[in-house]
């Protein structure tokens, strides 16, 4: 139902809470939750001059929050274009996601910078579909032994000063930087990110556990798309993975597709990691939403077939056509996770990482209404973001 406020009610909607799913009603006033009212309370009240939505017996989840997203329906964060971006951002808004980081490749400084400035150009006026949350880094400090689809030809040491001058002129925009640990000048790097907020990831990299180890004390706080492109798990040398896997001050991404990481893989993730250190994400590319052919991917050429993404040259997996709600459907059938973990997976544990869990991420009073609405096969109904609704399915 179209509602063109940002003040409404949604009744008959089972709605996924933190720690439960609880039938009733949300009241959404001047864009933040109002009021939920669980099982047969009465809500005429309170509501009583508000626009009326029927959820269905759905479900209500909270905004899915996506820190690792490439592009989407053609269009990549690369492009530096605000056309691109509202492709990006509106797609993704159709498939749930409220809220996301606009992720870069491996890439010429020059290249990179363009896309600092278009982001933080676009987040300058109002954003009509998904929020772009910031920057995630995703390179050029990363191991030449596991580029997976980056271009090895841009790949560099860590540039401290980079990140210094980026950081002063574009100040609170870069939220990630995934890198190698083990390269020379990652632990300065990772300190003085720490210091001023920024996450960084270990991705791409063939460091061992040992220096895993170490960057996690100088203040590296995650991993990207676990098992992919980073050493593996040796009994004898742990590796980058053993690292992840063991170190709770490490929060594991992961890519649940089918195609980049195995379901035991996944379930052993659940296992051995706290719930809130485990982060879905899309690691989406530009064929997201589109047909299978051939599409680019930081000036690579990638072909997708069968809705699986591969360089052309050398058949490396390109990012992904995931969805986050394609990866809460992929989880809610390969694993025993009840909806509200789940939830918590797509949107509460990005917030936390990202430092914006007191107003989004979850649904509670007092927070923005960023909010999804899927049926009972949790196909998308309609989001929202900030109550002002961004997608509404085609009857």
């Amino acid at each position: 139902m179209t509602v063109n406020s940002s003040n409404w009610i949604i009744r008959n909607i089972n709605i996924v809470l933190e720690d439960r799913v609880a039938t009733g009603s949300v009241i959404v006033q001047n864009g933040k939750i109002a009021q939920i009212i669980s099982g047969e309370a009465n809500d005429s009240a309170a509501a009583e001059e508000l626009p009326f939505i029927d959820g269905q017996g759905g479900f209500l989840f909270p905004g899915f929050i996506d820190v690792h997203v490439h592009g989407g329906y053609g269009s990549d964060f690369m492009d530096a274009s605000q056309e691109s971006y509202h492709t990006i951002t509106k797609f993704h808004a159709s498939q749930g996601t409220t809220g996301m980081l606009a992720t870069t490749m491996t890439a010429s400084k020059e290249a990179i910078e363009a896309v600092l400035h278009a982001v933080s150009e676009y987040r300058s006026n109002d954003m009509p579909y998904a929020i772009l949350l910031g920057v995630h880094l995703e390179g050029p400090f990363i191991s030449e032994k596991w580029p997976g689809a980056q271009n090895p030809a841009y790949i560099k040491t860590p540039q401290l000063e980079w990140m210094q001058k980026w950081h002063t002129k574009w100040p609170e925009l870069i939220r990630q930087l995934t890198l190698a640990p083990e390269k020379s000048g990652s632990i300065e790097t990772i300190a003085w990110l720490a210091e001023q907020g920024i996450n960084t990831a270990c991705g791409h990299t063939d460091a061992v556990y040992e220096e895993v180890i170490a960057a996690a004390d100088a203040g590296l706080t995650q991993a990207v798309h676990t098992y992919n492109a980073m050493r593996g798990l040796h009994h004898r040398e742990p590796g980058t993975l053993g690292a992840v896997l063991t170190d709770d001050r490490i929060a594991a991404e992961l890519i649940a597709d089918g195609i980049h990481v195995h379901p035991a893989a996944i379930r052993l993730v659940l296992a051995a990691k706290p719930l809130d250190k485990v982060i879905l994400i899309t690691d989406a590319m530009a064929a997201a939403g589109m047909p299978d052919g051939e599409y680019s991917l930081g000036g690579l050429a990638v072909v997708v077939k069968e809705g699986e993404a591969r360089l052309r040259e050398g058949n490396a997996l390109a990012g992904s056509c995931l969805t986050m709600i394609g990866a809460i459907r992929y989880m809610h059938e390969h694993t025993n996770l009840p909806l509200e973990q789940l939830s918590r997976l797509a949107s509460g544990n990005a917030a936390k990482q990202l430092g914006i869990s007191d107003r989004t991420g979850s649904i509670a009073c007092g927070k923005h209404a960023d909010l999804v609405w899927t049926d009972a096969q949790l196909q998308v109904k309609q989001t929202w973001v900030q109550g002002r609704s961004v997608f509404e399915a085609s009857l």
